[in-house]
């Protein structure tokens, strides 16, 4: 029996075990956004409230999709409050299927218009930015990319990591540049991408460990593990493709919050909501390892990484980009499963 296995059994068995006569309120909350980030924030949660927290986390081969996927299982008979997603497609997704349920939140009307629902189902906060990631003992300066088609240039053929684009915000970056560019243009990306023999690693965060030691010039991940590989003090640096005035923008990927509908305790999932969206949420996970960037104009911090407030950020249509997910997907698993050319 695997990891994920056993760990899905231990939570079926606490959660069996928290609905046999305890009295304590409980939320449960399905959560993408890395354990180590997470928890704290849910333990502070529960310090505050009293609400105690059964907690689901994604594994790393699945990341969001598997969290997704088991909220369709379960959607007549739902387990989960509260979805924490680090990305926001598979949201929208769940969106439309009819699985999430409204749930107003006064903290929540503090974000702007494009990053939550207008049938509050959904709230985006705390952001992410796809980003390269360049080794700057391997590449110098002038010959850095700025740009995300400067990644199929045959110069960098075999030296260029990318996670496997069916999970996580790599395939999330996937729909959006199907959305921006058009099918077909985000078709040719993807070739000429993979026909440049772009390494596919296992997870964003084995992308930037492998630019930071040097097995890989480039990179294509997020803000958060760049950042963590960059505090290790190995010799990267973070590029924002695409990121000038007059380019089409670099893509932030909001973390998303909903309530599932008919969920076993909602009144405490509308408390966890409203606490995931309050400025010291993001606050905390701005100042965190994570740097993740504030949402809410009320949060004044400084994070560590670009903000769409001085860099060019990508106008997208997320829930145009969700109606693309089955088509794009079709694509990038024939064409990321089958064997890469020489």
């Amino acid at each position: 029996m695997n990891a994920q296995h056993l760990s899905h059994l231990f939570f079926l068995f606490s959660f069996a075990v928290i609905g046999c006569g305890n009295n304590q309120p409980v939320v449960v909350v399905y959560t993408a956004l890395d354990r180590e980030f997470s928890q704290p924030i849910l333990e502070r949660f529960t310090q505050k409230t009293g609400i105690q927290v059964l907690a689901k986390y994604d594994v790393e081969s699945t990341k969001t999709v598997g969290l997704a996927r088991q909220i369709l299982v379960e959607r007549n008979h739902p387990r989960c409050d509260v979805f924490w997603n680090n990305e926001i497609i598979h949201t929208l997704r769940l969106q439309q299927e009819g699985v999430l349920s409204p749930c107003f939140s006064k903290s929540g009307m503090s974000y702007p218009e494009s990053f939550r629902s207008k049938d509050s189902t959904w709230y985006g906060f705390a952001a992410r930015a796809r980003v390269l990631l360049v080794n700057h003992d391997r590449v110098a300066r002038k010959e850095w990319p700025r740009h995300l088609w400067d990644l199929t240039d045959n110069k960098w053929k075999g030296q260029i990591g990318i996670a496997k684009p069916l999970f996580g915000t790599t395939a999330t970056q996937a729909v959006c540049l199907f959305a921006q560019l058009g099918e077909q243009e985000a078709k040719r990306f993807y070739l000429e991408l993979r026909n440049n023999q772009v390494q596919i690693l296992s997870g964003n965060k084995q992308v930037a460990q492998s630019v930071g030691t040097g097995e890989l010039s480039l990179g294509l991940t997020d803000t958060d593990d760049a950042l963590v590989t960059l505090r290790e003090g190995y010799p990267v640096t973070i590029i924002y493709p695409d990121s000038s005035p007059t380019q089409p923008g670099t893509l932030f990927i909001p973390n998303t919050v909903a309530r599932i509908r008919s969920c076993p305790h909602p009144k405490s999932a509308q408390q966890l909501i409203d606490y995931l969206l309050s400025p010291e949420v993001e606050t905390a996970l701005a100042q965190g390892a994570s740097g993740q960037i504030p949402l809410n104009p009320s949060v004044n911090v400084s994070p560590s990484v670009e903000t769409p407030s001085n860099i060019a950020a990508m106008t997208v249509d997320f829930e145009q980009a969700a109606l693309l997910w089955n088509p794009a997907q079709t694509f990038l698993k024939q064409e990321f499963t089958a064997p890469i050319p020489d």
